[in-house]
């Protein structure tokens, strides 16, 4: 109250003065009002030395003046011509007006009864079937010869036709080479040389808040649209849903930004400032603002190598179901340790896959793996991501809780099926 009070008692004197001069002096030189400003405000100044205040001011051309903004405007140049959009599209019904008699079904002369109102009826009918676009996404060129990485979800319709258009303009057939059933990931192909290529990072030396930046096609229809954020979470779990095929998928050890990620982004790059992917855009929450995630593209480089390879993904599985012991559920289930994987089945999933590498090893239900080949199961490394970073065939380590003992148990990974 009593600063309010000051200001105003202020601003009336202030009044007053300028007023009294005004009417003593009422031909006053143009400049007594800023020798007034001056004396009540001494460090006031001119709009004469106020940039861009006078019109006729001249202003330079806006150039980018901060090490920062350059970086991602450099950035966005080498990478956007590696950057495509993927059309997807379907062959769908044509439906039209069809002349429809619903006499038809009647002795003639009861038809004649009827059908002599002079009313034509009309009922939907199709006439054969038409190529759509149904929905669209991004992907980035990883190979000169045409090999594109992209989301799962985004080339996941087996009866639909993929067309991919590159920064040029130039229009390719697309063809899906492979799905990672692990993973929401995917490698199309389209026939052609001597294409840019992004330069892939290293997503494991990503830090908080470091500046990120994803292009996609946006909306299905802003093609290379660049947007800009920072690192603001990771080894994020998630579900995501709303995939064209009505499923979720849990995404495990993802990257979590602010730049903007729009549907349509799904496949792009999430880049640093030395134009180097270090996640594939994947996911944004549905409701809530600059939040997206992203899958680290260390987790999409054995896909790549894979399919240059063998033309197929080859990932790896243990073949347990399993729930994270967390320390809530270590004291609620008096549990000996707060960490690991609990082997656990339910009514309609068995804790042991038939035949697979865990049973063959010897894992039960109500084992807890504690790490595997010496590192810790925990919030940030779960099961399945450390199974990812082994290939088929390879043997890894098992540290399990059985009982009171802990054992070792050595496990053979196989290729998990395409299903």
């Amino acid at each position: 109250m009593n600063k309010k009070l000051t200001l105003t008692v202020f601003a009336a004197a202030f009044v007053g003065v300028i007023a009294g001069s005004l009417v003593a002096a009422p031909a006053a030189s143009a400049g007594l009002l800023q020798d007034l400003l001056n004396k009540v405000f001494p460090s006031s100044v001119s709009t004469q030395s106020i940039p861009g205040v006078n019109q006729n001011m001249a202003t330079a051309p806006y150039a980018p003046t901060v090490d920062y903004e350059q970086a991602v405007v450099n950035t966005v140049q080498s990478a956007s011509p590696g950057v495509v959009s993927i059309i997807i599209s379907k062959y769908l019904p044509v439906i039209e007006q069809c002349p429809y008699n619903p006499y038809q079904d009647l002795p003639p002369e009861f038809q004649n009864f009827f059908g002599d109102g002079g009313t034509q009826l009309y009922t939907q009918c199709q006439n054969g079937t038409k190529l759509q676009e149904v929905g669209g996404g991004s992907g980035f060129i990883v190979s000169s010869d045409g090999l594109i990485l992209t989301n799962k979800h985004v080339v996941e319709d087996t009866k639909a036709e993929y067309t991919v258009l590159t920064n040029d303009g130039k229009k390719y057939t697309a063809k899906v080479l492979a799905r990672d059933p692990a993973q929401d990931l995917a490698i199309v192909k389209i026939e052609a040389t001597g294409l840019p290529v992004l330069k892939l990072g290293d997503s494991d030396s990503i830090k908080l808040g470091q500046s990120a930046i994803a292009i996609g096609n946006a909306l299905g229809e802003f093609r290379n649209t660049v947007s800009v954020g920072v690192v603001s979470g990771l080894a994020r779990t998630i579900t995501a849903g709303g995939l064209s095929s009505g499923s979720s998928e849990t995404l495990d050890n993802v990257i979590q930004t602010d730049a903007a990620i729009n549907p349509g982004n799904s496949g792009g790059p999430l880049l640093n400032l030395r134009g180097e992917v270090i996640g594939i855009d994947t996911a944004v929450v549905s409701g809530a603002q600059s939040i997206g995630f992203a899958i680290p593209i260390n987790s999409a480089k054995r896909d790549i190598k894979s399919v240059v390879a063998s033309g197929t993904i080859k990932t790896p599985y243990l073949g347990v179901r399993y729930v994270l012991v967390t320390p809530d559920l270590a004291s609620s289930d008096k549990l000996s340790v707060d960490h690991g994987a609990l082997i656990k089945g339910d009514s309609s999933n068995a804790a042991i896959e038939k035949n697979s590498p865990a049973a063959k090893a010897g894992l039960k239900d109500g084992d807890i793996i504690l790490d595997v080949n010496g590192t810790k199961i925990d919030d940030t490394h779960s099961l399945a991501n450390l199974i990812q970073q082994y290939n088929v065939g390879d043997t890894v380590t098992l540290s399990v809780e059985r009982g009171k003992d802990v054992i070792t148990i050595k496990a053979t990974l196989a290729e998990r099926s395409a299903s």
